[in-house]
């Protein structure tokens, strides 16, 4: 008879999350994943594979979570510019907010620390960074569609620069203390727009 798992993988998996996203994967150990879960060692490995494959899985979690909220934002019906602008403004307010500034965006701290020399991180990176410039490119045809942007700007080109920009505001917000430097470059950057 199989035993069965004492504790709650969903929640292993979040709080693992939680302490890679804060600390980095290199400097998290495998005895501070134990120490944090409260999960023996044994049953991480069983559970999750290694500390690299449980860094993976957290990363596709934080995907998981965060790709639907931002199709939502990107594809309501009605105007489309208003949603871009939201998102790109909320992207700045997230990168510069005490308590959200210092540990920035898990894909972004993955782009940096991981992705020059780990291709599963890099792939996953990559993913993330096509599903937004896609979910952006969307809706920037359709706003181009409906009359609000401009018919001699490029959709795909302006999504590209949004999302470099929105990576590149987390990057800045989480070694910035002015929060200036970050609204002023988001604010600039949708001026593109009009």
């Amino acid at each position: 008879m199989a035993r069965t798992k004492e504790f709650d993988p969903d929640a292993a998996l979040r709080s693992a999350l939680e302490l890679f996203w804060r600390r980095g994967y290199e400097a998290t150990s495998m005895t501070d994943l134990v120490e944090h879960l409260g999960v023996g060692r044994a049953s991480i490995y069983a559970t999750f594979g290694n500390k690299h494959e449980l860094y993976l899985k957290a990363l596709d979690h934080y995907q998981q979570a965060r790709n639907p909220q931002l199709l939502r934002e990107l594809s309501q019906p009605g105007p489309a510019l208003p949603a871009v602008r939201a998102v790109v403004r909320r992207f700045a307010t997230e990168a510069t907010t005490e308590g959200r500034r210092l540990s920035g965006c898990f894909v972004t701290n993955t782009a940096a620390e991981l992705a020059p020399h780990d291709t599963a991180a890099a792939r996953r990176v990559e993913h993330n960074w096509d599903h937004l410039e896609t979910l952006l490119h969307s809706a920037l045809v359709r706003a181009q569609a409906q009359g609000e942007l401009p018919a001699d700007r490029n959709p795909l080109t302006l999504a590209r620069m949004l999302l470099v920009l929105m990576q590149g505001l987390r990057v800045v917000g989480k070694a910035s203390a002015d929060p200036a430097r970050v609204q002023d470059a988001a604010e600039q950057a949708l001026t593109l727009l009009d």
